[in-house]
């Protein structure tokens, strides 16, 4: 049994549930990802598919067997699911079933890299007040004492400053599968998740 798949955050809405009441939800492309290795215990160590995405001049072509030659330069993305079980029919060069592996109510994992941010200071990456905006003050968005009661110049481990922030990967876990429209190669998963739209994000399901 395959336990997740990939696919592309495209980004937010919202939709109608069944008691009429709005539910804002993410919504997700599966689609252009094809089967390219099976991998098993006796060959690899483990099982495992590898499914990898087509970029973007190849978008819409029927699969060929050529492509696995040159993986990289047909496929934009290379990624390895876990499976318990190979499912029956699956083969190299075939498309991943989205309705076979989530329905609603499902319950998932999802987990993407968050937005980059490039260097920041501590009032953007922190929170932090800043000094006054007024009255001649010089301090405005600086960091403020980094050394407080420690031994010459010495800098507290963990001490929150200025630098690279986001371009991380972070999980939100027990997101509620709203709709799957696999016809359309979407999924619909309530509330939000790490990423940009057009970013890779990798629904695990639970259970």
């Amino acid at each position: 049994m395959i336990q997740g798949i990939w696919g592309r955050k495209v980004g937010m809405t919202q939709v109608f549930a069944d008691d009429s009441s709005v539910v804002p939800v993410t919504v997700v492309n599966t689609a252009g990802w094809f089967l390219t290795q099976i991998k098993t215990v006796e060959v690899d160590g483990y099982n495992a598919i590898q499914v990898a995405c087509l970029r973007k001049k190849y978008e819409g072509q029927p699969f060929a067997q050529e492509w696995l030659k040159k993986l990289k330069q047909h496929f934009l993305f290379i990624k390895e699911i876990a499976i318990t079980q190979l499912p029956e029919g699956l083969v190299v060069g075939s498309s991943i079933d989205l309705g076979t592996i989530l329905a609603k109510d499902d319950s998932v994992d999802a987990t993407g890299t968050t937005k980059g941010c490039g260097f920041a200071g501590v009032v953007r990456r922190w929170g932090f007040a800043g000094g006054p905006g007024s009255h001649g003050s010089t301090f405005h968005k600086r960091p403020g004492s980094i050394g407080n009661m420690r031994a010459t110049g010495k800098v507290i481990k963990g001490k929150r400053l200025p630098g690279h922030m986001g371009d991380k990967q972070r999980t939100v876990q027990k997101l509620q599968v709203v709709q799957v429209r696999s016809e359309e190669n979407i999924v619909l998963i309530k509330g939000s998740m790490a990423g940009k739209p057009g970013s890779l994000v990798f629904l695990r399901k639970r259970g």
